[in-house]
């Protein structure tokens, strides 16, 4: 699934590139895109002020939420039956995080969620959900990690390990940890549960987004220089590559080239054998690994 700023979300066909169809309603930029456990729901959130839920295969739009500002990050729980989004910190109102139970038909109908949570001092920028459905992870503008209840909406953990905005987060296929991106040019393991952090990936510029890989002990980062300085630098020293390092020991043993942009999002294939990358250059790329990268794995 890749969203864009053209109000356009659009689901592919990730083994060759083939565009199945279209999710038509936004009128602003998308921001968020999830899909649930079994991918029969699709969820977006955008600029628009609003929060949309898709049936998957038709393409039909099954609710509406509206918001009072954008619709920074979104998605699923566990089982698929609970989503939560962020708004962001504008016009007059401040961030929250709602929770819908789409089992419950009059929380769509009334646009009243059963839990919203106030976050007053700094907005929420990215947002995961924790194993089991039980908490969510936020990531903050000041570089803050917070656990919220799913429950109860209190706040079960604070930390600050990053200097800067939190821009992307990402769950191990097992959800016992998680991994953040950063502006601060990092990116940081932490463990789901405590929040412990485990590992530091530094680069020399902002990263944009990071992901696990399910099957081996490595992340990709993708990242760059802020958008609005790209066309002032050439694509040699603008640093658009996704780069591979080892999750153990914190080394960089690989990059890929191929955006003309900064990487906004990277993302592994659930079977660990490809990686897709999207750009500020409008590209979505699919990259697979040759057969050197699994033998030389097993090997090591």
């Amino acid at each position: 699934f890749s969203s864009c700023a053209s109000q356009i979300v659009n689901v592919w066909y990730s083994v060759n590139g083939e565009r199945l169809g279209t999710y038509n309603g936004h009128t602003g930029a998308v921001w968020c895109v999830d899909a649930d456990w079994d991918t029969r729901h699709v969820l977006t959130g955008s600029a628009d002020n609003s929060c949309r839920l898709w049936d998957c295969e038709t393409g039909k739009q099954l609710a509406l939420v509206k918001t009072s500002s954008a619709v920074r990050t979104c998605g699923f729980d566990f089982g698929g039956n609970i989503i939560m989004f962020s708004t962001d910190k504008q016009m007059g109102y401040q961030c929250f995080v709602s929770f819908f139970d789409l089992r419950d038909p009059s929380q769509i109908e009334n646009n009243e969620p059963y839990m919203k949570i106030p976050c007053s001092d700094s907005k929420i920028t990215s947002a995961v959900w924790g194993p089991l459905g039980e908490f969510i992870i936020a990531g903050h503008e000041n570089g803050e990690l917070n656990q919220f209840s799913a429950k109860s909406g209190e706040q079960l953990s604070n930390i600050k390990e990053h200097t800067k905005q939190i821009n992307d987060i990402q769950t191990s296929r097992d959800m016992t940890m998680f991994i953040t991106a950063s502006k601060d040019n990092t990116a940081k393991l932490f463990d789901c549960t405590s929040l412990e952090h485990l590992k530091t990936f530094r680069t020399e510029r902002p990263v944009n987004s990071a992901a696990l890989s399910p099957i081996f002990d490595h992340v990709v980062l993708g990242g760059g220089q802020e958008a609005m300085d790209v066309t002032t630098t050439s694509t040699r020293i603008g640093k658009f590559e996704a780069r591979f390092f080892h999750l153990a020991f914190e080394e960089e043993f690989g990059r890929v080239k191929g955006h003309f942009g900064p990487i906004n999002s990277v993302a592994f294939h659930p079977d660990g054998k490809s990686y897709s990358s999207g750009g500020e250059d409008g590209y979505v790329r699919i990259h697979y690994f040759d057969p050197q990268y699994f033998e030389f794995e097993f090997e090591a």
